[in-house]
């Protein structure tokens, strides 16, 4: 009976519902409660998915194509294995800018030299282009098997490690390189590309440096797109309430200046987006052999995420998404926002939003291939904003918590300095270290009562709380466990005034009298006498003698110790062995 229960089939449903929800919720929608909310949050959330998927291919530094690419294929995969109703999975900011750097590490255009004979020194735009889509969809099929593994064996967890400061600082790290990243577009030059340590304060240098060869047209533009996306984006937040659906100035902008300004793009030769071929690529395996180059990265990417079921949605959106050439995807906020507020009921929402882009994709993407870079990056700067917020955590942090400030601003920093992968690495190491520096260096303190209620508060922070007379309450800020077991009795001796060793090296003195005493009387029974001399020390605080090193007075004070031991989330052995030892001392 048992096993036939573990293997009915209700119990088959069941597990396979939970690893694919669409078989869960797809058969329980209500078109008429649903379908319009779904049908207007996902045209609403596809209107941005269009320039920000353009807009955000530029930081993984491959064509605006590639952006459309994944802003499709990925979504109706989530569709199927995902779990929430309002997330919109696409292109996201941080992630493009980390898939960039690879793809700019491993594909830097100096291996790309257009004409190797004469040395003319240029660039073979295509050649690099194609390789380093190549590079991101390996990376991108690594990055889903690692989360797909990690959902598998339940180890979204992990994500609990990334503490909010940490990942605030990081984000925030991250919006400054991915800002830095588009100044080229807006001014039009040419910087160095730079990588590893440092890489971002070059290029900042080295921007400046070519700010005298700023192409004027392209500066215009991208001004006159920045002023406008602001002020209307300002005007939905204030709005929002109001308005049925955000304005979708974004769209309108890029329609506007393709439409009106696409001179422009051979009168002044600005940079643009370049072909968007018609149609869909045919699948095809990522190269596996780059794996070994990318782990590292790979596995970054990977747990900017959590929830296991989110991890094996991710992870298949990903995998799947690869085979399309559509580089690493996530969560976006703002487009979960719209999402949200448009009135999406369900995941349908998505598939509408796919549905849109498709169209895009095949028939209409043409018209966007004279659309300046340069005003493609201004979206990117104004859906930085939120990203760039979080700076004031620094006040709000220093007045909350020190050590949160800490992690952030180490955080930043590391990430700042160091890239995007090594800080990522150092900010969790230093986060752990806090943690155990925690536990290294805690709060010790005595609790009294606060007259008339049931509270114990620390007696040195509250004045209002008072001991209870001949009772000690001894309380640790951090759980007791090896690292700190020694320092938890030496602060108990300081707190509670009683001299621990003084009262072991009593009772060792009374045991060997004991022994001592056992003996004599051994030898002075009767050879059949087999009754054992059984004496009980009796050793408790109030027994302490002043000749014992304790005053008068604290023996009449004291005569009960009550640790709380409610910060304690585990116990391990030293732990016992030291609970053990505080009572024999004391209470033998």
């Amino acid at each position: 009976m048992f096993l036939r229960g573990r293997c009915s089939v209700p119990r088959l449903k069941q597990i396979v519902q939970r690893w694919i929800p669409v078989l869960d919720w797809l058969p329980k929608y209500s078109i008429r409660e649903n379908a319009i909310g779904d049908l207007v949050s996902g045209c609403s959330v596809a209107i941005m998915h269009l320039p920000q998927g353009m807009a955000y291919a530029l930081l993984a530094s491959l064509r605006p194509v590639y952006g459309l690419y994944t802003s499709l294929f990925p979504v109706l995969v989530y569709l199927i294995f995902g779990t929430s109703r309002h997330i919109s999975i696409g292109t996201f900011a941080v992630i493009s800018i980390m898939v960039g750097s690879v793809t700019e590490r491993l594909g830097p255009d100096s291996d790309f030299p257009l004409d190797q004979s004469n040395n003319t020194g240029g660039v073979d735009i295509d050649a690099r282009d194609a390789y380093r889509v190549t590079i991101a969809c390996s990376l991108t099929l690594l990055v889903g098997i690692f989360q797909i593994l990690l959902g598998v064996v339940r180890f979204g967890f992990v994500v609990n490690y990334l503490s909010e400061p940490l990942v605030r600082g990081y984000t925030t790290a991250s919006a400054c390189h991915v800002f830095v990243s588009q100044l080229k577009y807006i001014f039009g030059v040419s910087p160095s590309r730079y990588n590893g340590p440092l890489s971002l304060i070059y290029t900042v240098v080295d921007i400046c440096s070519l700010l005298p060869q700023t192409k004027i047209p392209e500066l215009v533009v991208s001004l006159v797109a920045l002023v406008v996306l602001i002020a209307v984006k300002e005007v939905n937040g204030c709005y929002a309430k109001k308005l049925p659906l955000p304005i979708p100035i974004e769209l309108i902008v890029v329609a506007t200046i393709v439409t009106h300004f696409a001179e422009l793009t051979t009168l002044y030769h600005i940079d643009v987006v370049g072909e968007i071929p018609s149609g869909l690529q045919a699948p095809r395996a990522p190269d596996l052999s780059l794996f070994s180059q990318v782990i590292g990265d790979a596995f970054a990417v990977a747990i900017v995420v959590d929830s296991n079921q989110e991890l094996v949605a991710l992870g298949l959106s990903n995998s799947i998404g690869a085979c399309f050439q559509c580089y690493s995807v996530t969560s976006s906020l703002s487009r979960s926002l719209v999402q949200e507020s448009t009135g999406g009921k369900t995941q349908v929402a998505g598939l509408i939003s796919s549905i849109f882009v498709l169209i895009i994709v095949l028939k209409i993407g043409a018209l966007f291939e004279d659309l300046p870079k340069a005003v493609l990056s201004t979206i990117v700067f104004v859906n930085l904003k939120g990203m760039f917020k979080q700076f004031t955590d620094v006040p709000q942090l220093w007045r909350s918590n020190k050590i949160d400030l800490l992690v952030w601003l180490i955080t930043f920093l590391s990430t700042i300095l160091l890239n995007l992968d090594l800080g990522l690495a150092v900010s969790i190491i230093f986060s752990i270290l806090t943690v155990i520096f925690r536990t290294q260096l805690p709060r010790y303190s005595v609790l009294g009562q606060v007259p008339g209620t049931d509270l114990y508060l620390e007696t040195e922070t509250y004045k209002q709380a008072k001991e209870i007379p001949g009772i000690k309450i001894f309380r640790s800020s951090a759980t007791v466990y090896y690292t700190n077991a020694e320092m938890y009795l030496d602060a108990l001796e300081e707190k509670s005034g009683i001299e621990i060793e003084k009262l072991l090296m009593k009772k060792k003195t009374e045991q060997a009298k004991l022994k001592r005493q056992q003996e004599k009387e051994k030898k002075r029974a009767n050879k059949d006498a087999k009754k054992q001399v059984r004496n009980k020390i009796i050793f408790t605080v109030k027994t302490c003698s002043c000749e014992d090193g304790v005053s008068a007075d604290e023996e009449q004070k004291t005569h009960s110790i009550i640790l709380d031991l409610s910060t304690t989330s585990f116990v391990d052995t030293v732990t016992v062995k030291t609970l053990k030892n505080v009572s024999m001392w004391l209470f033998s």
